[in-house]
């Protein structure tokens, strides 16, 4: 199949990120391929009563270094999140959103719990001091599409803004979604990306309650173990991610640098459960099914694929079985990780960070590792790559991101062409 046609085309000209492991591309980078993971124990609230301790904090985070002491103090963390990572990706992209044809121009953003911790505060607030403690900025905040109306605000981006939620899959969607904007010749550049700030005590509880994250003691760091006998479940994260998504004729006038191209883009619901997946990754193979689809890309093509890997038993089954049933006999020379123990998983936010891992693989031709897999189960016998990052010059990338009710989303990246 030729990969390239005379449709527009996607590449990624700017990224941003604010997690657990790093608050600029060079650290966050560093830390993945390094395998340095976030984890830590929980400060934020008291854990003594439930099983699960850990969680990827972000720590030594100034709003004010991203925006204005109002907007820092009114807005919650998942907007800081939000608007400090958009304004780190159009810095490193060079743009100018005031120089761009507003019509063309455009911001979406994937959250789940994007208005939570408003909530609380706002209850909270009531419960000590009454009605009149409530200040609209609760309002304003703590709706679902504030974080990109926030980021188009503070960014002058003028044609149109748009939140999408589904679930852990969001961070992909949005991907989707700015890339179809594009070449369907809405827009020539699109801000997308994804913010969680899920650290708050209630929604802790219930995952734990859950049984979706670890129950592990010891050391945090070695607490999320993908793919491994011994993992039982997630360390929760936080943070936001954003890139700038380029029309790649209006990238290469202005002289822009290019992390990868975005060729494809797959989603799919199994409609099987409101949490479990389906046991044999019926929907995860779909989404793949579309993505190399809409990329003409033969599944021969992908080298490396960046799975969701929350070491929850049945996802990582699923996500295996749902690997080895699409590529087949080309498995074995596919090389496989799950980068969530470094970063923790944000929800809504893991897509948009993986976007830029994948990106940053690509950049830097190199594969990263999968934390803590020493024993992997059984089934579980791709070539996942563990111990150390691999040099690899690697030309395709998938991420995989699945959230709750079965909804799937895949990315696939590739090297842009010098």
């Amino acid at each position: 199949m030729n990969f390239y046609s005379d449709q527009r085309r996607v590449v990624i000209t700017g990224m941003g990120v604010i997690a657990p492991n790093g608050l600029d591309l060079d650290s966050f980078w560093k830390s993945v391929r390094d395998g340095q993971s976030a984890a830590d124990y929980v400060t934020r609230f008291d854990v003594k009563p439930i099983p699960s301790k850990f969680a990827c904090e972000i720590k030594n985070f100034d709003a004010k270094d991203y925006m204005d002491v109002k907007a820092a103090k009114r807005l919650e963390r998942s907007l800081q999140y939000s608007v400090a990572a958009a304004r780190l990706a159009m810095s490193d992209a060079s743009i100018d959103f005031s120089l761009i044809d507003p019509d063309r121009t455009g911001v979406v953003e994937g959250s789940s719990l994007s208005n939570v911790e408003s909530a609380y505060k706002g209850k909270d607030a009531i419960i000590a001091k009454g009605y009149r403690s409530i200040s609209p900025s609760f309002m304003i905040s703590g709706y679902v599409g504030s974080g990109s109306a926030e980021i188009a605000n503070t960014l002058g981006i003028k044609g149109h803004a748009i939140t999408c939620s589904s679930s852990s899959a969001s961070g992909n969607d949005v991907m989707g979604y700015a890339k179809s904007m594009i070449q369907n010749e809405d827009v020539d550049v699109m801000l997308a990306g994804g913010s969680e700030a899920p650290l708050v005590d209630t929604i802790f509880y219930g995952f734990s309650q859950s049984r979706a994250m670890t129950r592990a003691t010891g050391d945090p760091k070695k607490a999320m173990k993908p793919f491994d006998v011994e993992a039982d479940g997630f360390v929760m994260g936080e943070g936001g991610a954003f890139v700038v998504l380029e029309e790649l004729t209006h990238a290469l006038h202005r002289g822009a640098k290019i992390y990868a191209e975005v060729s494809g883009h797959g989603r799919s619901c199994e409609a099987y459960h409101p949490m479990a997946p389906h046991p044999d990754g019926i929907g995860i193979k779909r989404a793949m099914e579309k993505c190399l689809r809409q990329a003409r890309l033969e599944a021969s093509r992908v080298q490396y694929v960046n799975v969701h890997g929350t070491a929850n038993e049945p996802n990582d089954l699923a996500e295996v079985r749902a690997i080895k049933n699409f590529f087949g006999n080309h498995v074995r020379q596919l090389a496989v990780s799950s980068t969530k123990p470094v970063t923790g998983h944000p929800l809504a936010a893991a897509g948009a960070m993986e976007t830029v891992i994948c990106a940053l693989a690509i950049k830097n031709e190199a594969i990263p590792m999968t934390l803590n897999l020493t024993r992997p189960r059984p089934e579980c016998d791709l070539d996942f790559v563990t111990g150390s990052s691999r040099h690899y010059p690697v030309d395709s990338v998938m991420s995989l991101n699945s959230g709750f009710g079965g909804k799937t989303s895949c990315l696939l990246l590739r090297k842009y062409p010098a």
